[in-house]
């Protein structure tokens, strides 16, 4: 057996399509483009590249970007302050502060101000809460995308069972909550979880978000199994996921490569966030399954 490739790259490229088809349907409504603000404090070469990369994946969809550059020596007020004047203006439907913010600043406290409509991110609790109960929000980029793929892939989830190996609040958590939605058996495990390679081969569908290089080993895998991986390590080999591919690939039904898998699916869904926020800000009617 050889492992489907799962092609995030095209998928993405697809949503962000009908994202910027649904944009102008928008604009037109609307009077006015759908609107996302991004946050970068300090000059982390990383964080910079991808703050452009959103920038220009907003434009190219149709929607205004409103990117705030500040320096990284800057204040929690200053920067608060920021985050509550993008809250009150009527032209963001969209707010995301790049993290890892300078080590003086209170992360959590940042994320707070935000205005829960308006965090595209889907990491304040108060979205949280709305998806472990079922309620609309915003749910977080790489989840979701996940999940769009998990859905392409298969079809109906129903009744599979689901390992998430990973229980961050960023993926591993909100993805657990996503595929019990899909009425999936889920399991959250992670690096200290005893008999990991036990759970693991029990598993339909293997999502592997541990931020640890080439952790989920092939002989780990059910036969046929559909392994979704998130990690974006780098190594001297260059970037590797949190999947052994190489032994993955001839057990796996499917597999998300890296890079090309899941990464291209965080903006795309981030866009898609921002264009869903945007009609419920406006009380436009939207269907969010056509994104």
């Amino acid at each position: 057996m050889t492992a489907r490739i799962i092609d995030g790259k095209a998928f993405a490229a697809r949503l962000r399509a009908r994202v910027a088809t649904h944009a102008a349907a928008f604009a037109e409504a609307a009077g006015r483009p759908a609107g996302l603000a991004v946050v970068l404090v300090g000059e982390d070469a990383a964080s910079a590249v991808y703050v452009r990369s959103k920038g220009k994946a907003t434009r190219e969809a149709g929607m205004a970007s409103f990117e705030h550059r500040l320096s990284a020596d800057v204040s929690q007020d200053v920067l608060i302050a920021l985050v509550e004047q993008l809250n009150a203006d009527p032209a963001v439907d969209g707010i995301l502060v790049q993290l890892p913010l300078p080590n003086h600043l209170d992360s959590d406290a940042v994320l707070l101000t935000i205005d829960p409509d308006k965090d595209v991110d889907g990491f304040h609790p108060v979205n949280a809460g709305r998806l472990a109960t079922g309620l609309p929000g915003m749910v977080p980029c790489t989840p979701y995308g996940c999940l769009l793929l998990l859905r392409d892939e298969l079809g109906d989830l129903s009744g599979k069972d689901a390992v998430v190996v990973g229980r961050s609040n960023i993926v591993g958590k909100p993805m657990a909550a996503l595929l019990t939605a899909e009425s999936c058996t889920v399991t959250i495990a992670h690096s200290r979880t005893h008999d990991l390679p036990g759970h693991v081969v029990r598993a339909d569908i293997v999502v592997a978000a541990v931020g640890r290089a080439n952790f989920v080993k092939g002989e780990w895998l059910k036969p046929g199994a559909t392994v979704i991986d998130v990690g974006i390590n780098r190594t001297d080999v260059g970037l590797v996921g949190d999947v052994d591919f190489a032994s993955a690939v001839p057990v796996a039904g499917a597999i998300t490569p890296v890079p090309g898998g899941v990464g291209p699916m965080t903006i795309a869904c981030l866009l898609r966030n921002t264009l869903v926020a945007a009609h419920r800000r406006e009380g436009l009617s939207f269907d969010d399954s056509a994104l």
